[in-house]
């Protein structure tokens, strides 16, 4: 079976073969167009642990905010969980650092969303824009204990 058939049939096989291929200097038989989507596909996932990340701290920042009774070690520990993985996507692929201020915007609607869930609070009860910047986001001093 050529190493473009398995893709559909066995992805496991298919990434083999196709890595053993390139080793070999057989580019000819390699699958190089799933080969190009799938590394595209691996900067894109990066980008989605970025905004994961993001979302998770903006909501538990909203939390902490709305909820100032409510608020509990385990918030900051998702938090601080969070900024850990984003300074290290951050360090193995530094071309995402310049995307964060970006993500923050586009990810903050998702973010409210959430906590509104997870609070019973309105989403209207929010701010409209989001109230962090992204030194708040990364800093661990913030939100001050």
């Amino acid at each position: 079976m050529k190493a473009a058939e398995l893709y559909d049939t066995d992805f496991s096989e298919w990434s083999f073969r196709n890595a053993e291929l390139l080793r070999s200097g057989q580019f000819d038989e390699a699958d190089l167009e799933h080969i190009a989507e799938e590394i595209e596909d691996l900067g894109k996932s990066r980008r989605r642990v970025l905004e994961s990340a993001v979302i998770q701290i903006l909501m538990h920042l909203l939390k902490y905010e709305k909820q100032p009774a409510k608020r509990s070690r385990s918030w900051l520990a998702s938090i601080a969980k969070q900024r850990v993985k984003i300074r290290r996507v951050v360090r193995e692929s530094p071309s995402l650092r310049p995307q964060l201020p970006e993500m923050l915007t586009e990810c903050y609607p998702d973010a409210v969303k959430v906590a509104s869930i997870e609070t019973g609070i309105a989403t209207a009860e929010f701010p409209e824009v989001c109230p962090f910047t992204l030194e708040m986001l990364l800093d661990d001093e913030f939100p001050p204990t």
